[in-house]
Formats: C-alpha cells, sequence, structure tokens
C-alpha cells in the first residue's frame, strides 16, 4: 500500500503517495535503536551447555599442547636426565589430567532463594472460626 504497481513496459515509475500529496499520518517504524554487543544479564542463569563445552574442549588442547611440549624437551634434553624424567612424567600424567579437566563442569552457584515477606501492616489477622463436622 502507499506505492504504485511497479515499472515495467508501459507502466511509470513507483511514486510513493507523499508525492502525489498524500501525507502520512502515523508511521509504525521507529528509528534503529543502537545495538551494544553484549546483551544485558538480567538473570543468574548458568552458562550454556554449549559454552561450557567449548570451554572445556579448548582447555583440554591446551593441556594437550603443553604435554607435546614436555615429550619433545624430554627428547630434546635427553642429556640431562633428571630434567628428562620430568618432562616425561609430566608428558605421561597430563593426558589424565586433561580428561579428568574436560569432565568436569563448573560448580553451582550458590544462591538465596528470594522468597516474600509480607510487611506486617500488610498481613491478614487471624481470627477464630468455625468448623462444622458432619
Amino acid at each position: 500500500m502507499g506505492f504504485r504497481s511497479g515499472a515495467g513496459p508501459g507502466r511509470s515509475p513507483p511514486v510513493h503517495r507523499a508525492a502525489e500529496g498524500w501525507t502520512p499520518v502515523a508511521t509504525s517504524q521507529q528509528d534503529p535503536r543502537p545495538r551494544r554487543a553484549e546483551p544485558v544479564l538480567i538473570t543468574e542463569a548458568q552458562v550454556s551447555q554449549v559454552d561450557q563445552h567449548a570451554a572445556r574442549k579448548k582447555r583440554y588442547a591446551i593441556t594437550m599442547l603443553v604435554r607435546t611440549i614436555c615429550l619433545i624437551f624430554a627428547a630434546v634434553f635427553y642429556q640431562t636426565v633428571w630434567l628428562m624424567i620430568i618432562l616425561a612424567v609430566l608428558g605421561t600424567i597430563l593426558p589424565w589430567v586433561a580428561v579428568i579437566m574436560a569432565n568436569d563442569r563448573p560448580p553451582k552457584k550458590r544462591q538465596e532463594v528470594n522468597r516474600y515477606q509480607a510487611r506486617p501492616d500488610r498481613q491478614l489477622e487471624s481470627r477464630p472460626h468455625r468448623v462444622i463436622e458432619g
């Protein structure tokens, strides 16, 4: 609405009705607001499973990279026996450590439960009431 049919053979180019003397009364379009790069955090929600998994994979890859470096240095320093043994033991233990760290999730946050606390002037009075048995 507001536009004539598009240009084509034997048709005039599209013209907005404002050009014909019509003035729009209202519009539903708003000026675009600038967007932030990160959304505003309004809850105490946990980190998503996808983000947790990505962080664990990154930690695992870094640990395995350190293991590879340890094994390479153990081979380079084969003449210094004590250093070679330390680096070889690290290169042997780090895969186990990497798996343990990758399978571990972050600890749950301890949070207080927000319960409604009525003000004393807003509480209902308790009165004796009749109980009908029967």
